[in-house]
């Protein structure tokens, strides 16, 4: 199966994981699509990563599968019930958390860390203002672990776009517009949650999200 082919499917599934959380408060069952579909959707991209050749390293695939890995484990935090799983959101935080620490990793393997110094000034700038924006809706108990999510993503996004900067691939350049749909995604997710509702916010937040995943696994090797 070709990487074209295999990304079909990926975007099929994740239309599929999108639907069923647009129509689930419509339309009975339809959750249930979206509970199988969107670590589906991740797992597919897992598997992009691994059978994607030639690898542009070893070590940069490695950390970006064992990023979707914790990106997978996060999905299935965020997606349970709060009355049956009441710590999932802090788990699913803590789970990107340790996935945006291997994207930074892998980011980092062939370009020095803060190589563009402006790129990261203008994200931490953005950054600052979401946070002074979002925390008096932040619950207390999650602000330490908020703050300590938005560092690593931040921190990963202008990583991705430096690099994307000095190398001038086409593989960096597809990890800098995956860190920048990360950023993206995250700050729709923050928004909904703790500021006000968005209309169509899976549409918006898991589109932003799978394209991201996506756009990082397509940098981790050479494209067809």
């Amino acid at each position: 199966m070709t990487a074209s082919l295999r990304s079909v499917i990926i975007f099929v599934f994740a239309a599929l994981a999108i639907a069923g959380a647009e129509l689930a408060k419509e339309i009975d069952g339809a959750r249930l699509l979206h509970y199988v579909f969107k670590p589906l959707t991740t797992l597919s991209i897992f598997f992009l990563v691994l059978q994607g050749k030639p690898a542009i390293s070893q070590r940069y695939r490695k950390a970006i599968l064992t990023g979707i890995l914790f990106s997978l484990l996060g999905d299935i935090f965020l997606m349970l019930p709060s009355d049956l799983f009441k710590p999932g959101f802090l788990f699913g935080l803590l789970s990107f958390l340790c996935a945006h620490i291997c994207f930074l990793y892998a980011l980092s393997s062939d370009c020095r860390f803060f190589a563009r110094p402006v790129v990261f000034i203008v994200i931490a700038t953005l950054g600052i203002i979401n946070l002074f924006i979002l925390w008096p809706g932040l619950p207390p108990s999650l602000r330490i672990p908020v703050v300590a999510y938005v560092c690593l993503l931040l921190s990963m996004a202008a990583q991705a776009v430096s690099r994307g900067l000095v190398l001038r691939t086409t593989g960096s350049h597809s990890a800098l517009a995956g860190g920048l749909c990360f950023m993206l995604s995250d700050t729709l997710l923050a928004y909904n949650r703790f500021n006000a509702p968005i209309t169509h916010s899976p549409l918006l937040i898991l589109g932003s999200y799978y394209l991201a995943l996506w756009l990082i696994a397509r940098s981790s090797y050479h494209a067809e």
